[in-house]
């Protein structure tokens, strides 16, 4: 089965918390603090290879997660990093942020690499938080969460040339004796219904050659298997356009070659500027001389050339192979529209991050919220003054306090952080 779309849930691992530990040695009756600080959470990375042709993998499994990050341990020794998670996907995956909808990165080449969710950093052990005032904190940051987010891997086809056409007019039969390719030829409608490459090797070149599956009228619209298989086109270099000259199946040669013309441009006018060659495939069994001289005028007025083959008896083929590897060599890429990209430094620097946010809920409990403020609170250790005054300075300096007075707070009210309440009380 060729699967070229997944979504997939990527969770990068949660930093290491730092220690709260104390020096406990012979002859230092009061050691200070030694905590360490937490290793870093582990990456999710994408890499691009080239052993892989389709996104099966991810038909079965949706969930991935990298390592968490050691907690950090006394003797100031730092926890051990989590590991990566290389996730592995076929050259031409497009990765897409689901909540954007914005390209994070086209894996177009081999080796392609993309960070797509740093792990949380590991949490300061507590020697980092020793004052002239705070001899012996105890209390420690707590590692920083993980990233996790879905994306959506698009998988569009990276060949030279691409077959299309009709179904049954011989595309699959012209790659099968082009290539080494092996793909299912039978006497019917959609005997192909996934895309097939194959590599053509003439003298000492050679270029990938696509069978883009049969494309019927209104595919632009989402008929058939349309839109499953146009999008496959848009990475390749040459068209070969591969019409049934012999009207075997009482179809009109020249009705077929303008309906996939429009179908093209429907769905995307750029496809109509690709250089095309025209296949006129079948002359083993056309019957009616007219009708070939008629198509072949109708479109070489149209400004292309149209070749006269037999793909089953390799009548003509060689030549229509030299006229695509002629166009290869003489490509100019088009210059390509400018795309919006995944802002991964806005993504990475989050300037809401010590922001607080205040409001009311319906129960009449103040809430106070914020990145900072969460990572601080699961830092806190409520057994200790400490820490307890810690949390409460940054709330106070933050500009809390204010904003939930102006919301009407008084003593005695309940105030929320988190999944923890408690009543606030004046100074």
């Amino acid at each position: 089965m060729f699967v070229d779309r997944a979504e997939i849930i990527i969770t990068s691992g949660k930093g290491g918390d730092g220690a709260v530990t104390f020096r406990r040695e012979p002859y230092v009756p009061e050691g200070g603090p030694d905590g360490g600080d937490g290793g870093d959470g582990g990456n999710i990375i994408f890499v691009a290879d080239s052993n892989l042709r389709t996104l099966m993998d991810f038909k079965y499994k949706r969930k991935y997660e990298a390592e968490n990050g050691q907690n950090g341990m006394r003797r100031k020794k730092y926890g051990k990093r989590g590991r990566d998670l290389e996730i592995k996907v076929p050259i031409g995956t497009m990765i897409i942020d689901k909540e954007s909808g914005l390209l994070m990165k086209d894996m177009a080449d081999k080796g392609d690499r993309l960070v797509a969710a740093k792990g949380g950093k590991g949490g300061k052990g507590n020697v980092h938080f020793k004052n002239s005032i705070r001899q012996a904190p105890n209390f420690a940051e707590a590692g920083e969460l993980p990233k996790e987010r879905t994306v959506i891997l698009e998988l569009k086809l990276i060949a030279d040339v691409g077959l299309v056409g009709f179904p049954n007019v011989g595309k699959s039969t012209l790659l099968s004796v082009s290539t080494s390719a092996r793909p299912k030829v039978a006497n019917y409608h959609f005997t192909t219904i996934d895309p097939n490459l194959g590599v053509v090797d003439m003298y000492d070149k050679s270029f990938v050659m696509a069978d883009i599956a049969g494309i019927i009228e209104g595919a632009h619209e989402g008929m058939g298997l349309g839109l499953k298989f146009l999008k496959h086109i848009e990475r390749t270099k040459v068209l070969i356009h591969v019409v049934d000259i012999s009207g075997s199946e009482g179809r009109d040669p020249i009705d077929d070659y303008k309906k996939i013309i429009e179908e093209l441009g429907q769905y995307d006018e750029k496809l109509l500027s690709k250089p095309m060659l025209v296949a006129a495939n079948k002359i083993d069994a056309a019957c009616d001389e007219e009708r070939l001289e008629n198509f072949v005028k109708f479109v070489e007025a149209d400004g292309k050339r149209v070749f006269k083959i037999s793909a089953v008896a390799r009548q003509g083929v060689q030549e229509l192979l030299n006229a695509a590897l002629n166009e290869l060599e003489n490509y100019i890429e088009p210059e390509s529209d400018e795309i919006e990209y995944f802002d991964f430094v806005r993504d990475e620097i989050d300037e809401d991050f010590k922001k607080l946010k205040a409001y009311r809920d319906l129960d009449g409990v103040y809430v106070l919220e914020g990145k900072q403020l969460s990572k601080i609170f699961r830092s806190t250790n409520f057994n200790d003054i400490g820490s307890m005054r810690y949390l409460y300075k940054f709330i106070v300096d933050r500009g809390g306090i204010k904003m939930l007075e102006k919301l009407g707070l008084k003593e005695g009210d309940t105030v929320r952080i988190e999944d923890y309440e408690f009543e606030y009380y004046e100074d």
